[in-house]
């Protein structure tokens, strides 16, 4: 599965749904759903700058979402009639490329991985368990997971 590398906090606003334009200074022809990778390096002015103090998750596959449409952008000012969509800083001037995302769901438990450039391949290896061994697992953490949600 296909697989892109954005830094936080922007991983982060895109599987949760605020950020729905993720910019780029390259087009791309794919369309499709695709694996969300959070980088080890965390954009610290970004942090700061959009009030974001809690710990974020580096270093993993956090989710996915659907990448339907890239939008290009011709001038300063249609990025920034966008910007509630991307919220990038000022120094977007470079970036031409809005990838527009749609459907994007957070991964309970986050995936270790190495990013990459660009989009890249991802093959998650396939564990053969037997379910016997696991189903009181999982249902221990379903139900830790709703009594925690919930209450």
């Amino acid at each position: 599965m296909k697989c892109l590398s954005i830094s936080q906090p922007f991983a982060d606003f895109v599987i949760s749904g605020k950020k729905s334009i993720e910019l780029r200074n390259w087009n791309s022809n794919f369309r499709g759903e695709f694996l969300i990778h959070a980088p080890i390096k965390i954009r610290t002015q970004d942090c700061n700058r959009l009030k974001i103090n809690k710990k974020l998750i580096t270093g993993a596959i956090v989710g996915k979402a659907t990448l339907y449409d890239v939008k290009k952008y011709n001038s300063l000012e249609e990025l920034m009639l966008d910007k509630k969509f991307h919220y990038a800083a000022e120094n977007f001037h470079n970036k031409k490329f809005g990838f527009m995302l749609k459907n994007p769901k957070p991964f309970r438990i986050p995936i270790p991985w190495k990013g990459q450039l660009g989009f890249f391949e991802v093959k998650l290896p396939k564990k053969t368990i037997k379910i016997k061994d696991i189903v009181t697992d999982i249902i221990d953490e379903e139900f830790r997971y709703q009594w925690i949600g919930h209450h």
